[in-house]
């Protein structure tokens, strides 16, 4: 059974056009990548869990603070990411300053074999793009909630 994640995908409108908020991953890893290395603020959950609750959850742990009210959220799907993970997001409008980002850490050992264990932010960032520049920073899966999100803001 692959594993299955469940995030959120905050939008405004600014100026009479769209941004989606994105977060970028904490850690060694990812410190010097940037195009392609965005992700949704998202995380895994098991079997029997609430997606949607636990999308709210990992919001809250992510940016460290609890995401503007999303009991209108509307889902965008499940997709499969290139690695197997199947992926639920829910979009919804809001605002969020992106000054005040908190996440929560992991530890890890680093360098890799050194046995000195050290803490890292899960997201070190989180900005605000407009689609196409979020379409070129988001991982390559999650690509087309972008694209789903704007269809469906495109209609109302």
């Amino acid at each position: 059974m692959p594993k299955r994640s469940a995030g959120l995908l905050l939008y405004r409108h600014r100026r009479g056009a769209v941004e989606i908020l994105l977060v970028h991953p904490g850690g060694p890893y990812w410190a010097k990548k940037d195009e392609g290395a965005w992700s949704l603020p998202k995380g895994e959950y098991e079997e029997g869990d609430d997606p949607l609750e636990h999308a709210i959850r990992e919001f809250g742990e992510e940016l460290g603070t609890d995401p503007p009210d999303a009991s209108g959220a509307l889902f965008l799907g499940e997709l499969r990411q290139p690695g197997g993970k199947l992926v639920s997001v829910w979009a919804f409008e809001g605002d969020l300053d992106v000054a005040v980002v908190a996440s929560n850490t992991f530890t890890m050992e680093w360098p890799p074999h050194s046995g000195r264990i050290a803490e890292f932010p899960e997201v070190d960032r989180a900005r605000w793009f407009d689609p196409a520049t979020g379409r070129r920073k988001l991982l390559r899966g999650q690509v087309t909630f972008v694209d789903r999100l704007m269809t469906a803001v495109e209609r109302d």
